[in-house]
């Protein structure tokens, strides 16, 4: 079923409540060539945070997305944000052995963090004992929703042996994976088949609750197909999905990336506050049941006969 996403109003002034953010978190990773770097934001204050760990899209890092980061974590979330090896702060070079496994690197990134929890809460001042390990999301931009879907079930083939790579992990009990690749093959551009040859996914096991966000004006250089190659995570998934397509929307959502960030080619503040509010109420309703901020988020999208976009759930 489709609702109209209303016309939201500008971003305002200062995020719900007051948060900190603290940085980097150094997490010690034997064999991977560099620490693991975070970024963790929360609520100045509250206990039991529901945990979003993020990944970032192909070149950033923990410095990244502060209007979903800083949203996020003023709505009540403990955001975890880390630099994967091929962001271009680390700088590592065409020619780096590591390149060629930098997939396999960004999947174990977010399990290790997860297994990691405790000491995330020792290193960060005022943590200790405020993160809820029973209301675990991922989230991800571009490459990065690629790899935060593999922690929900998402699969693909090991281009080194043509072996089935799956990661699903318990902890996770929901996600939102923001402009995340389709199906390869020949969807997939010549660039990309040779750069990302593991974008091979198959999404029939990712089976917690997950929102899928889609701009309609997406044409990326990933693929040879138009923009509705960018909701097959949604389509080909099973049940219990959601996928917010954004009218005009094109691979930086509106402004996910950072603020005034050159990165973003569809600036919209209305846009941006729609993948701000809709993802909020999304995890809030799907990490805590009898939570009815999606439905009321849906109830909105009726009422108002100006869309941003369309919202289609399963």
């Amino acid at each position: 079923m489709s609702h109209a996403l209303p016309q939201v109003a500008p971003l305002p002034a200062t995020d719900p409540y007051p948060i900190l953010s603290f940085a980097p978190v150094r997490l010690a990773a034997p064999g991977r060539g560099h620490d693991i770097h975070l970024r963790v934001s929360i609520p100045a204050n509250g206990g039991a945070l529901p945990v979003i760990l993020f990944s970032h899209g192909n070149g950033q890092s923990l410095h990244a997305y502060g209007p979903l980061a800083n949203h996020w974590a003023g709505s009540g979330f403990a955001v975890l944000q880390p630099t994967h090896l091929d962001s271009r702060l680390l700088g590592l070079t065409a020619d780096a052995p590591r390149r060629r496994q930098f997939w396999r690197y960004r999947e174990t990134d977010l399990v290790y963090i997860l297994d990691r929890l405790d000491d995330i809460e020792q290193a960060v001042p005022g943590l200790t004992g405020r993160l809820d390990r029973d209301r675990i999301a991922v989230a991800g931009h571009s490459w990065g929703a690629q790899t935060a879907s593999m922690l929900l079930g998402a699969t693909h083939p090991d281009p080194d042996d043509g072996s089935v790579v799956d990661i699903a992990d318990g902890r996770v009990k929901a996600g939102v994976l923001m402009a995340v690749p389709g199906t390869g093959g020949a969807n997939l551009s010549p660039f990309a088949a040779t750069h990302f040859p593991f974008m091979q996914p198959d999404f029939s096991a990712m089976t917690p609750p997950t929102l899928v966000v889609a701009g309609d004006s997406d044409r990326g250089a990933m693929t040879v197909r138009g923009p509705d190659w960018w909701r097959e995570a949604y389509d080909l998934a099973p049940p219990r999905k959601a996928l917010l397509t954004l009218a005009g929307g094109e691979h930086s959502l509106g402004g996910i990336p950072n603020y005034e960030a050159r990165e973003t080619t569809d600036e919209s503040p209305a846009r941006l506050a729609a993948v701000q509010r809709l993802s909020t109420a999304y995890l809030r309703s799907a990490l805590h049941p009898g939570d009815h901020a999606w439905d009321e988020a849906l109830a909105a999208f009726r009422a108002d006969a100006s869309p941003q976009g369309t919202v289609e759930t399963k």
